[in-house]
């Protein structure tokens, strides 16, 4: 996942528009990679995106989030018993009662349309715009999915005894000047929060 240490790492970056000139404009296309692919098109739909490589920049960039938002000592919806005692000693409370944002994991991370795929493993038979509008997304760059099609095999390799229910993509971080265009009719905007943990 060489892209996010490129992006993030302030390291030198090579001069990828002096390549594309000397490439014959006959020459096909060169196929980007999968993780520069999602975060384009994850940021182009208006997501909030935290690249780390540890643990420690997690709980650091987590707790920036909930400065920035004055989420400390607040409710929290969280269905995930391992995020909760991953993130216990965090001053929350996991309530579900006007819970402040909704803290969660996801199946995947669909790079070509730079959206995020989940199902009941994480909201339950909740319905996305019953959810609070502040999502806080934990994930792992092994979850990256070039396509939707990959996404959904890889929830039935994983859950092949029962294959979870409510499944849907979450694509829209950023409230548009019509909210009910034809491109968002049937989904919920989110003001949405990706923890990016690197583990490849």
């Amino acid at each position: 996942m060489g892209i996010f240490k490129k992006l993030f790492r302030n390291k030198k970056q090579a001069s990828t528009e002096s390549q594309d000139e000397e490439r014959s404009k006959y020459m096909p296309s060169e196929k980007i990679p999968i993780d520069e692919l999602f975060t384009i098109n994850f940021m182009k739909n208006g997501g909030k995106f935290i690249y780390c490589d540890s643990y420690e920049e997690i709980n650091q960039n987590f707790s920036n989030i909930l400065v920035e938002n004055n989420w400390n000592n607040s409710n929290v919806l969280c269905f995930n018993d391992e995020l909760k005692n991953k993130f216990k000693t965090f001053n929350l409370k996991f309530e579900n009662q006007n819970p402040s944002f909704f803290f969660t994991t996801c199946e995947s991370l669909i790079a070509d349309k730079g959206s995020i795929l989940i199902s009941s493993n994480q909201i339950k038979e909740n319905k996305v715009d019953s959810l609070p509008e502040s999502f806080v997304l934990f994930a792992t760059t092994s979850q990256l999915k070039e396509t939707i099609s990959e996404g959904l095999r890889s929830i039935k390799d994983q859950n092949k005894n029962q294959i979870p229910s409510n499944i849907t993509t979450l694509k829209h971080f950023k409230h548009t000047l019509e909210e009910k265009d034809f491109m968002t009719y049937g989904s919920s905007t989110k003001n949405l929060y990706l923890l990016l943990l690197e583990d490849l």
